[in-house]
């Protein structure tokens, strides 16, 4: 069962407001699965503070993730989903740190925090 604000984001491919996710500042140990599907979709270990507001990591879990394009709000980005259940999740962009270059930037909502 989601949560309104998990539905608008995950199935109506919403947006949380920026700094409103605890998930943001968590740094321990562990797995960010899918709210909507428990799918491992981050590792901990790629979990970097972009200064955005949003959870962003530098990788997803190989084959966690599928991408299409967003052309909304007058811009072409590439929007990020869950694999399994096709969540929507955030964006990726390419101005994230090395090794990648890359920073997924992911509603909190849209994730589950669970510690090693």
């Amino acid at each position: 069962m989601l949560s309104p604000e998990q539905f608008s984001v995950l199935r109506q491919h919403g947006t949380e407001r920026p700094w409103t996710s605890p998930l943001n500042k968590e740094y321990g140990r562990g797995t960010y699965v899918c709210a909507g599907c428990e799918l491992p979709l981050f590792s901990s270990d790629t979990k970097v503070d972009s200064g955005t507001g949003w959870p962003s990591f530098w990788t997803p879990i190989e084959g966690a993730i599928g991408t299409t394009v967003d052309s909304s709000f007058f811009m072409t980005r590439t929007e990020v989903h869950c694999r399994r259940c096709g969540g929507h999740l955030g964006h990726v962009f390419d101005d994230g740190p090395k090794p990648t270059g890359l920073r997924y930037c992911i509603n909190g909502v849209s994730l589950k925090f669970i510690p090693a």
